[in-house]
């Protein structure tokens, strides 16, 4: 499963999970890739530490190893508003 943790400017501490990733890999990709959308983007559930809401983003598919964190961080700020 991939998941990723960032802070932001207000100390919330964000978990961000790829919607319908699996502990199995092959699952995983397999579901990754039909829940893929035609621009490239897949779901990513931000879930806060605090009283924030839970943010769901589209990101491209690479969003685990290519977004800085504090791109992450803007994404979810501007997702939750």
């Amino acid at each position: 499963m991939k998941q990723r943790e960032v802070t932001d400017s207000q100390n919330t501490r964000w978990t961000c999970v790829q919607a319908f990733s699996m502990a199995k890999q092959e699952a995983s990709k397999k579901a990754e890739s039909i829940s893929e959308t035609e621009e490239g983007k897949v779901t990513v559930v931000c879930t806060p530490s605090g009283g924030a809401k839970t943010v769901r983003l589209k990101l491209d598919t690479d969003w685990q190893e290519q977004m800085t964190d504090e791109s992450l961080t803007k994404a979810i700020i501007a997702g939750g508003k």
